[in-house]
Formats: C-alpha cells, sequence, structure tokens
C-alpha cells in the first residue's frame, strides 16, 4: 500500500517536471490566462460571422483568410525564427495580437462591425500566426533546458491550450448570450498582457551563432525544404499532418450550424460542443504528460487519425445532444494525441540549427492546411449539409491514419540511430571480430 502510494506520488512529479524551469513556469502561467481568451475569441467570432450573413460558405471563408498568411508566409518567417532573437518575436506577435482583439472588440462593439472587418482583421491575425507559432515551437527548447523533460513541456503546453479550449468556450457561451461578442473579443485583447509580462520577466541564455546564419533567405529556405522533403520521418509525420488539417480540424467552423440547426441550440449549445472536444483534447494531453518516453509515439499517431476520424464520422450521424457531445470529446482526444505527438518526435529528432524552419513546416502543415480545408468544408457544407461533410472528411482522416500505420516500419529503422545517439534507446552491441591467428 505504501509502495502504490509513492509510485503514483513519483509519477505524479513526473507529470509536471517541466515546471522546474523557471522560462517555463513563467510561460505556462501567462499562456493559461491568455488563451482562455483566445478561444473566448474563436467561438465568438465564429457565432459573430453567423450572426452577421447565416452562410456556411463565409464561415468557411473567415477561417480560410485567417490562416492563408500563414500558409503563404510560414517558411520565410521560419527563416527568421532562425536568425532572430526568439523572445523578441514572440514579443512582438502578442503585442500585435492584442491590438487586433482590442480592435475587433471596439467595431463589435459600437455596433459598427461588418463582415469585411472580421475578413480584414482575421487576415491580419492570420500574419501575426506565421511569426508567432514556429517561434512559440522553437522557443520551447530554450525555456527547457533539459532535452529530457522537452516531450513533457510539450504535454503541459498541450494540456494548458486544452484546459483553455474546455474553458474558453464555457466562459464564451454566457458571455456571448448576455452582453454579446464584443466583450469576449475586449476580455481576450487584455488577457495578452499576461503572457507579454512572462516574456518580459524571463532570463533567456543567448543561443550560439548558426552556422549558415548569415547566408541568403533563398539559400536556407532551400536548406530547410530539403531536410524536411529528404528526412522520411518528418516528412511522413507532416504529410499525415497536413491530411487531417486540410480535412479533419476545420470541422470547427461548421460547429455554429451543427448548435443551430442540427441539435436546434445557440450560443450555450455551440460552447458545450466545444467544452466537450475540449476534454477529450485535454485527457489525451495529461495522458501524454505521464509518458516517460518518446518511445511508441508513432504508433499514437496512427492510431490518433483512425480515432479522429471515427469521431467526425459518429459526430456527423448524430442528432442527439449527448451523443454529439460524447463523439466531439472522441474526436477532440484524437485530434490532440495526434498533434502532440507529432510535435514531441519532430522536437526530439530536428537539429537546432535547423528548428525554426521546420517548424515553420509544421505550422504549414497544422495551420496552412486549414484554410483550404475551411472553404473544402464550407462549400461541402454548403453543397451537401454540414452532417454528410464530417462524415466525408472524417473517412479520409481514417484513410491517412492507415496509411501513416504501413509506414512506421522504415520510419522506426530512420530513427532509431537517433535515439540510440540521444541514448534513448540502447546503443547497439559491437560486433566481436575473431582473432584471425587463434
Amino acid at each position: 500500500m505504501i509502495r502504490g502510494t509513492v509510485d503514483t506520488g513519483t509519477r505524479f512529479s513526473h507529470a509536471w517536471r517541466a515546471l522546474r524551469h523557471r522560462n517555463f513556469r513563467l510561460f505556462f502561467s501567462g499562456q493559461s490566462v491568455s488563451l482562455i481568451g483566445t478561444w473566448m475569441t474563436r467561438i465568438a467570432t465564429s457565432w459573430l460571422v453567423y450572426r452577421l450573413t447565416g452562410s456556411a460558405l463565409l464561415l468557411g471563408t473567415v477561417g480560410f483568410v485567417g490562416q492563408i498568411p500563414t500558409f503563404l508566409l510560414a517558411p520565410f518567417a521560419g527563416v527568421w525564427v532562425d536568425r532572430l532573437n526568439r523572445r523578441n518575436v514572440l514579443l512582438w506577435t502578442q503585442i500585435l495580437a492584442a491590438v487586433q482583439s482590442l480592435l475587433l472588440a471596439g467595431l463589435t462593439l459600437s455596433k459598427l462591425v461588418t463582415i469585411w472587418e472580421v475578413l480584414v482583421l482575421s487576415a491580419f491575425q492570420g500574419l501575426i500566426n506565421a511569426f508567432d507559432m514556429p517561434g512559440r515551437q522553437a522557443f520551447m527548447v530554450q525555456m527547457v533546458e533539459d532535452r529530457q523533460d522537452l516531450g513533457n513541456a510539450i504535454a503541459l503546453n498541450s494540456s494548458m491550450v486544452n484546459m483553455a479550449r474546455l474553458v474558453g468556450p464555457s466562459l464564451a457561451g454566457p458571455v456571448i448570450a448576455g452582453f454579446g461578442e464584443g466583450y469576449c473579443f475586449l476580455i481576450d485583447g487584455l488577457s495578452y498582457f499576461a503572457v507579454i509580462a512572462s516574456l518580459a520577466m524571463m532570463r533567456v541564455k543567448p543561443l550560439p551563432m548558426r552556422p549558415g546564419s548569415g547566408a541568403a533567405m533563398v539559400e536556407q529556405l532551400r536548406e530547410g525544404w530539403a531536410y524536411v522533403s529528404g528526412f522520411a520521418p518528418v516528412r511522413t509525420i507532416l504529410l499525415l499532418f497536413a491530411v487531417v488539417s486540410l480535412m479533419g480540424i476545420p470541422y470547427v467552423v461548421l460547429m455554429p450550424i451543427f448548435a443551430a440547426q442540427v441539435l436546434h441550440g445557440g450560443p450555450h449549445t455551440l460552447g458545450l460542443l466545444m467544452g466537450a472536444s475540449g476534454v477529450g483534447a485535454l485527457i489525451s494531453a495529461l495522458s501524454l504528460a505521464v509518458r516517460k518516453s518518446v518511445l511508441g509515439l508513432g504508433r499514437m499517431i496512427a492510431i490518433a487519425a483512425i480515432s479522429f476520424g471515427a469521431g467526425l464520422i459518429l459526430f456527423g450521424l448524430s442528432r442527439a445532444m449527448w451523443f454529439s457531445m460524447l463523439m466531439m470529446l472522441v474526436t477532440g482526444f484524437g485530434m490532440m494525441q495526434g498533434m502532440a505527438a507529432s510535435n514531441t518526435i519532430i522536437q526530439t529528432v530536428v537539429p537546432e540549427d535547423r528548428r525554426g524552419r521546420v517548424m515553420s513546416y509544421y505550422t504549414m502543415a497544422f495551420v496552412g492546411m486549414a484554410p483550404f480545408g475551411s472553404l473544402l468544408a464550407g462549400g461541402l457544407a454548403h453543397l451537401l449539409g454540414a452532417p454528410h461533410t464530417v462524415i466525408i472528411t472524417g473517412s479520409v482522416v481514417i484513410l491517412g491514419g492507415i496509411w501513416f500505420a504501413t509506414r512506421l516500419p522504415a520510419i522506426r529503422e530512420t530513427i532509431r540511430p537517433i535515439y540510440q545517439a540521444m541514448g534513448i534507446l540502447p546503443a547497439p552491441l559491437e560486433p566481436v571480430v575473431e582473432n584471425s591467428a587463434g
């Protein structure tokens, strides 16, 4: 009994080990506040667009406009992230994001907002994200100096995102219903000051000058692409991730339609559905936080994609609120499991001098494909209806997961020497050379 208690306590403390790093602890606390506001804005924006237009196609269009700058600019942003002070990059992106949210709040509260202002400000946010996301991912290594804690930091970061994903929509529904979307945007704008303060308080060791950091941007772009396209584990993970982002993740833009037309609810229904997805994602992130090794994450990526797709199909078939929430929980779990496992493997194997550029392609696969998915989802929903759309897209995600599973043996063979060099796997025994004279 005593031993079991000790083991449980050790496992629990192990799950939080990345917080022993001061810089990551500051980041974690600041982001915990800011991300709640971010999720409130996501819900409020989709509801505002649907209230102003009533159009599934325009819901998809706003998603496209908000994410296409990331697709176009992420590779260039990755080069800059490898060249510049990453903390300063994040400080500026957070300041500009606060300005964007406060502008949207002012327009909405003054009742001057139209779909055109939403489109312009969504594009501005996409421009910010093009630099923010690769910068944030690459900066993780500087906040967590012990590489053994990197996987735990990524899992805790995912836990934080998904706790906000749970809390934010739950708060957004009542705020929208009682006061309007503008107050969600205002709360979001003010919440950015928490993460700005946390970044300002960090003490970050400067990175050594990286070889080739003075090379022309075109040359560094070429080097980054050659690495991503030529290294099979990263290439395969990003290809699956791109399929999931194109076909699976854009289900979010259709959620107001499910809430209003399929389940006959309002903002509260939308908040509950998104909250259920957040619960599933949070459970996934916490399960990853207690892991002690990166081993086994490749198989988890395939399983996650298949479960994500299955959740989407069953959600599309559902007409009952309780079952829809249950499927949102499954969907959130599968989506986050795949995202966090992919991030952890890539961050573990990528060399430091290419980290910003590689994570920019990760950003392209994650966010950059989503605008095309948003347009596709909006167009299909306009023609076939939202339920049939998620059934089709969920089927494609399942096929992607099956394809990835067939590539796993080759991925393991390529990664094994890297893991052995890092001490994650035991080094191979040297062959015994017999003495020919004996």
